[in-house]
């Protein structure tokens, strides 16, 4: 089950998505739904086609499956997403 916690860990494609920061202004609003991602980029369909948005330099606000709204930001999913959903995360004391 996809949760806040574990949301980096999870597989992103098909969640809605939102840009919430960009360093390109043009790029912040930009809603759709994720198609596909690389190491470096998510592929957002939007009602406009596909854009393209490097995750390095943007936060997104992704919607979970439960409707639960969480923002990430996008140098922390910066990695080939198969590594992603393998690795552990460290919980913080």
């Amino acid at each position: 089950m996809i949760t806040p916690q574990n949301v980096i860990r999870h597989e992103l494609i098909g969640l809605s998505v939102r840009v919430a920061d960009s360093s390109n202004p043009r790029q912040i609003g930009i809603e759709g739904t994720i198609v596909d991602e690389t190491r470096n980029m998510l592929v957002i369909m939007t009602r406009e086609g596909q854009k393209r948005i490097q995750k390095r330099y943007a936060t997104f606000d992704l919607r979970l499956p439960d409707d639960t709204r969480v923002r990430v930001d996008g140098s922390i999913l910066v990695m080939q997403p198969e590594k992603r959903t393998g690795m552990r995360i460290r919980k913080l004391r």
